[in-house]
This record gives C-alpha cells, structure tokens and sequence, in this order.
C-alpha cells in the first residue's frame, strides 16, 4: 500500500517526458527528412546514352594487344665513313711537278696522283749508292784477307777487323735501305736503283686505296711539306648517317638497335639499319650525343651531307593499346569511351604514348580488359556534350 504514491508519480513523469519530446525541434527536423529524399540526382557528366540512331553506328571492340615499339625521330645527316677515308700526301718534302688526278674522279689503290721533284729523296739515295759501293769494296777486302791469312801473309786479327768492317757496312746498307722506303721508294725502285746506280728525285704521291677522289689541297709548282695532306680519297661504297638526340632521350638507346632512315632529297626513301655507335660523351653546348648507322651505297645515291632523318625503334614488346581514332581530348585530357553496359558508355581518362601505326599504347587508365568505342568516339562526344547541357 504504501509503493501506490511512489508508482504514480514515476507513470507520471514518464508521460511528460513523451509529451515533450513530440513537441521538440528534433522531431520536427526527423519529420522533414522523409520529404528530402524525393529531390532529382545529378546527372553523371561522363556518362551518356546515345539514341538509338546514334548507337548503331558506333563500332565497340575489346582493347587490343599488340606488339609495338617505340620510336625516336631525329634529325642527321650522311657523313663519310672515316673508317674508309685515306688522307694521302708526300712522303718528302719537294715541288709538286704534275698532277695526275682530279675531284670527282674514281680512283684504284696504287695509282699515282701527283709527282714531287725532292732534294732530300736524292741525297738520300745518292746516300745509300755510297754506302752499297763501300760495301762492295769491305766485301773484297775481307775476301782478300781471309786468303792472306790463310797465306799466312796477315795475322788472324787483322783478317777479323776486315770481316767486321764488312758486316757493319752492310747494317748501313740495310738502314739506308728502310730510310729509302719510308721516303716512298718500293722494293722494285729500290732494286733498280741498286742495279742502275741512277738518282731520280721523282717521288710518287700514291693512293693507298680504291674510291672518289673528293678533295685536292696541292697546285702545280707548288713546295709540299711531308706533313701535309695533298688528297683525300673515300670510299663511297658504305657511308654514315648521324644523329644528336637529345640526352634524355640518348639514355634509352643501345647499340644494335633497328633505324631507319629516311632521306628527303630521295623523296623520303626509307633505307633501313642498326645503330653501330653511341657516343659516351655529351656536347655540351647542344646537350645531345652523337649517334650513328652505317648504309650500303653501292649504287652511288647517298651523298655526304645530305639531309636524314634518323628514326630509331626501340625492340619489340607486346602492350595493349588503343586506336588512335577512339581518343577524345576533353580539358587537355586524353579521353576514351568504356562500355558500362548496352548502350551505356563513360567518358574515362587515360594516359597515351606516342602513335605508332594508327595505335596508341596505353600507360595508365585502363585495365586492359574493357570494351571501348571505337569508331564513333567524337559523335558520341558530342552527345555527350549535348545531354549534358539538358
């Protein structure tokens, strides 16, 4: 009986307190939220449905692998092959007296080009006549001294000085011999001069090789110095293209790797080949490294210092890519068209390299297993634009 008052008043107090809280803001805002929720989404910018007549004539396809490779494009030029280029002058000094040879004209290994009339080629000889008639002479006397000793005329001593003085004329005869063909006398000329004791001052300038002659420094009458050059002679049969890329782009090369050239003035002829070297210094004025490839010019067409184009492809590797034709740009942005579903397509930005036959390699933004528009992609763009101002 006496719990009743206490019962009561805790009913009571309960009640007030649902009574105040129908009253209260929170409810108010809780009643108003259901309201809310009716509102229209946004509509998703990348995303669009084409119309029907739109849709039939897009053309959707799975992204592609495929084998590709990069490619550098550089500008070069042809140059010589230095490997097949002989600088060629006198091997005495003296006056030019003729000149057998003139640019532009194809030349064979061991022609004369031009003759020099040398004071020192013939001291040098009249050197070398000397010292064979002395040695001719150190010859007899041994000779005869070996058969007074053995008279017992002269004593074993003096027979031996006679034999030295012979053997070391003829370490003379040698030397003057070797000096005679560094001055650009042959075996054969130093035979005839052995056998007709006759001076000629004539030395030969001679080409050491087959080729064009393409450069004559010397004119008639003139005093050449051994150290000067007199004539360039190349061989044209192969020449060079060479190329600076740049150094960033040096670092990606390799020796072996495939080229191909391409020469305007032959109307954009492509010739094909490696690059054969890769220079292990940078110009520092430019910040490029030399680069080049060797070509066959048998027929004569490449000439030094021609213009080139030197495109360099890296090796092959398979990469998945897309056509060129299914990229849009949108805010300077590369963009393709992914199926979502039938007839539902995103706008999904991706990262590109470079074009290579029509396609471009995907770096990044893709998976690789997605479906894209493929022919179409600037139509639906367009659409896209167009539902978009809706």
């Amino acid at each position: 009986m006496t719990s009743s008052p206490l019962l009561f008043i805790a009913s009571l107090g309960a009640a007030l307190i649902l009574t105040g809280c129908k009253d209260s803001p929170v409810q108010t805002a809780e009643a108003a939220t259901p309201a809310s929720t009716t509102a229209p989404l946004s509509r998703d910018a990348a995303v669009v449905e084409p119309p029907p007549a739109l849709r039939e004539t897009l053309k959707v396809a799975p992204v592609e692998a495929r084998i590709t490779r990069d490619t550098q494009r550089v500008s070069g030029a042809v140059r010589l092959d230095e490997r097949r280029v002989a600088r060629i002058g006198s091997t005495v000094t003296g006056r030019v007296t003729s000149i057998r040879a003139n640019v532009g004209e194809r030349i064979q290994a061991g022609q004369v080009l031009a003759t020099v009339s040398s004071t020192e080629l013939a001291h040098a000889q009249l050197a070398y006549l000397k010292a064979l008639s002395t040695h001719q002479l150190k010859q007899r006397e041994a000779q005869r001294a070996r058969a007074l000793f053995e008279s017992g005329v002269i004593s074993e001593a003096e027979m031996q000085r006679r034999d030295n003085d012979f053997v070391e004329i003829g370490y003379d005869v040698s030397a003057l011999a070797d000096q005679l063909r560094v001055l650009g006398m042959n075996k054969t000329e130093i035979d005839a001069l052995t056998r007709n004791r006759r001076i000629d001052s004539e030395a030969h300038i001679v080409s050491t090789q087959e080729g064009s002659l393409i450069e004559r420094r010397i004119s008639m009458g003139e005093v050449l110095q051994a150290t000067e050059d007199a004539f360039t002679v190349a061989d044209l049969s192969h020449v060079w293209v060479v190329a600076e890329p740049t150094e960033q782009d040096a670092a990606a090369l390799r020796v072996g790797q495939d080229v191909e050239i391409e020469i305007p003035a032959l109307g954009g002829q492509r010739l094909t080949g490696q690059l054969i070297f890769i220079s292990d210094t940078v110009n520092p004025s430019t910040r490029t490294v030399t680069v080049r490839t060797d070509l066959d010019n048998s027929e004569r067409r490449l000439k030094p210092d021609m213009l080139a184009v030197m495109l360099i492809h890296s090796p092959p590797q398979e990469r998945r890519v897309v056509p060129a034709r299914a990229v849009v740009r949108e805010n300077n942005q590369e963009h393709v068209f992914v199926e979502e579903a039938p007839g539902r397509f995103r706008l999904t930005p991706v990262t590109l390299d470079t074009e290579t036959a029509d396609m471009r390699p995907i770096l990044s933004g893709l998976r690789g297993d997605e479906r894209i528009v493929v022919d179409g992609a600037f139509h639906l763009n367009n659409e896209r634009r167009r539902q978009e101002l809706e």
